[in-house]
């Protein structure tokens, strides 16, 4: 173990957080690492829907998207008259941005884990655009895993690749990120939202790409315009105090201590502390995730 991390690693053992891998960097150096067991490619969750954020910004940079690029514009196909009295009511009205920064317009988001592992449906884009909203989107926050599948299949629609194969020569590649899984719709439209397969150090890569602004051993991958667009907060989150009510930029979370982070459930973290010049890369098997978050906070964030 890293004697760095020696006040971290007390404060999860002592609190009972199963975090399984930590590694940190600062000014592009390892600062301090710590394994449970073996650093292992594990399924990211929701750290994948900011992987996603990278291709659209590619694409848009490559002129096949824009912000107010609306669903029925890449799907008219699917465009269904629903009961609504406003036509903003209707899916196919969602413009990238809105399911960029999360404000579909659902109350009940479609597409979580539970309804995707059950839905008959095969295709999930015309189940999504079937459904009417509750509200205008670019209103109000709500988190939505399947904002993101929608913002993949976009992507795929627009570039005639899947998300993972637009993003293997242009970021995973140079990142040295090799083989990656990346979870599929039964049409084979890559998942977006969740079910990225990598460790914690390749993570951290990621992290480092992101704190260099899209730039990787001298070569600008992602556009800088777009990394502090997205990184930057663009809508309230309303979520309390903790890090979850800090507010939402496009597929990332604010955070406190004016940082930003990819993460996933039980406990994937990708922290970006430009102040510090730091990344923070964690994988945890852990409900508790603000607590996690409080730890760093405590234990690894005055030691930077």
């Amino acid at each position: 173990m890293s004697d760095k991390l020696h006040g971290f690693v007390n404060r999860i053992t002592k609190q009972g957080l199963n975090v399984l891998s930590v590694r940190v960097l600062q000014q592009g150096n390892v600062f301090g690492t710590w394994n449970l067991t073996t650093d292992v490619r594990r399924v990211q969750h929701s750290i994948s829907k900011s992987f996603t954020c990278m291709a659209v910004g590619l694409a848009i940079s490559e002129g096949k998207l824009s912000l107010n690029t609306k669903i029925k514009d890449v799907f008219p196909q699917y465009v269904q008259v629903v009961q609504a009295d406003d036509s903003s009511l209707q899916a196919g009205e969602i413009t990238l941005y809105n399911l960029l920064r999360m404000s579909s317009g659902h109350d009940s988001p479609p597409l979580w884990a539970e309804e995707r592992a059950s839905l008959e449906e095969k295709d999930w884009v015309k189940y999504y655009m079937s459904l009417p909203l509750d509200r205008p989107s670019g209103e109000t926050f709500t988190y939505s895993s399947g904002d993101t599948f929608i913002i993949s299949a976009i992507v795929q629609a627009c570039t005639g690749q899947t998300v993972k194969d637009y993003l293997t020569t242009r970021l995973f590649d140079p990142l040295g990120i090799e083989f990656v899984e990346w979870e599929t719709s039964p049409l084979g439209v890559t998942l977006g939202c969740a079910g990225l397969v990598i460790s914690t150090e390749e993570l951290s890569r990621f992290g480092q790409f992101l704190l260099q602004k899209g730039q990787w051993k001298g070569q600008q991958l992602v556009p800088e315009e777009w990394i502090e667009f997205t990184t930057n907060k663009q809508i309230e989150t309303n979520q309390g105090n903790g890090d979850w009510g800090q507010g939402y930029g496009c597929q990332f979370w604010m955070c406190k201590h004016e940082s930003y982070r990819a993460d996933g459930a039980y406990g994937q973290f990708c922290v970006i502390i430009p102040e510090k010049e730091a990344v923070i890369a964690i994988n945890s098997e852990e409900d508790n995730m603000q607590g996690i978050l409080d730890a760093v906070w405590s234990e690894i964030l005055p030691i930077l």
